[in-house]
């Protein structure tokens, strides 16, 4: 088994498999009193508290460190923060801006020390675990999501190439409806579709309103994200058409569901009617980062013994 989580298409079948089952089970106090290290380049309310709590889960406890104490890349290299973590945990999460972070710390440590991405700008791997078992809470079971269609609209980065990855894995078929210039790339379209397994499928329809139409939910995070306030005016005008309110909505079935990953920016793309309607999984996605983060976490120490 892996002693790295970074990344949902990085796992072998049987890791993903076994993420799940260890995110699912009871949870047991294999931490033994030790820290592990949390890095946080980007802020986030939910991932901190699921982090810091899921660790006490397991009878550890946390140490966070902010993107201004480590300044990866300014400060010092993302290697020798490795290096210096090192010296005193064995388990580490980090949460930042590029993914090839990952790469550069592990090349120093090699399995001495554990990674867990918590978000990076291509993955988002923990919250696709929530996701997955949202749902299945949601239909009845893992085993009731095969055959059923979840629809993503919006910009295809990092949330969606995860949930994609995660879900095709469970032969669930997936849309993904985004403008020009916000669709996912041919390669990481590829390389999803080629991870199917029971039929799972991957489908990218332009039009929002024919995505949405026949599904079982639908998916949406910011059009803003953490490093995009610049081109704000731009992105909001080309997504437009892809926010999901009462109209849009209203072309999925009417025991569809509605999922977002949060924070949501209330009015862009997602409005108040469709957030907090009846239909919404919202709130049970991130109750679900707490056991997700909890199985990336039992998944590693299986690997090292």
């Amino acid at each position: 088994m892996t002693t790295n989580v970074t990344s949902i298409l990085e796992l072998t079948d049987a890791e993903f498999d076994r993420w799940l089952e260890l995110s699912q089970a009871a949870p047991e106090k294999i931490l033994d009193g030790r820290g592990v290290a949390l890095i946080f380049e980007r802020p986030s309310l939910r991932t901190r508290s699921a982090c810091e709590v899921a660790i006490a889960d397991l009878g550890g406890y946390a140490v966070t460190f902010q993107g201004s104490e480590v300044g990866l890349g300014e400060r010092e290299s993302a290697a020798d923060v490795a290096r210096t973590l090192a010296q005193n945990f064995t388990l580490t999460a980090w949460r930042v801006r590029q993914h090839d972070v990952f790469a550069q710390a592990a090349a120093t440590t090699g399995s001495r020390l554990g990674y867990i991405n918590l978000l990076s700008n291509r993955s988002h791997p923990t919250q696709a675990i929530a996701d997955v078992l949202t749902l299945a809470e949601h239909a009845g079971g893992l085993a009731h999501i095969a055959g059923t269609t979840v629809t993503y609209i919006g910009d295809a980065a990092n949330v969606s190439r995860s949930l994609a990855a995660a879900l095709i894995r469970l032969g669930v078929h997936v849309r993904l409806s985004s403008p020009e210039g916000y669709d996912l790339d041919a390669a990481t379209a590829e390389k999803i579709a080629a991870a199917s397994r029971a039929g799972g499928s991957l489908t990218l329809i332009a039009d929002p309103y024919d995505a949405v139409a026949e599904c079982s939910a639908v998916y949406c995070d910011a059009f803003i994200s953490m490093g995009d306030e610049a081109q704000r005016d731009r992105r909001l005008a080309d997504l437009a058409p892809w926010r999901l309110d009462g109209s849009l909505f209203a072309a999925a079935p009417p025991d569809a569901v509605v999922m977002h990953c949060l924070p949501a920016h209330r009015g862009e793309e997602i409005t108040d009617d469709v957030l907090d309607s009846p239909r919404s999984l919202i709130w049970r996605q991130v109750a679900y980062r707490r056991h997700a983060i909890r199985g990336a976490l039992r998944l590693i120490e299986e690997g090292r013994s």
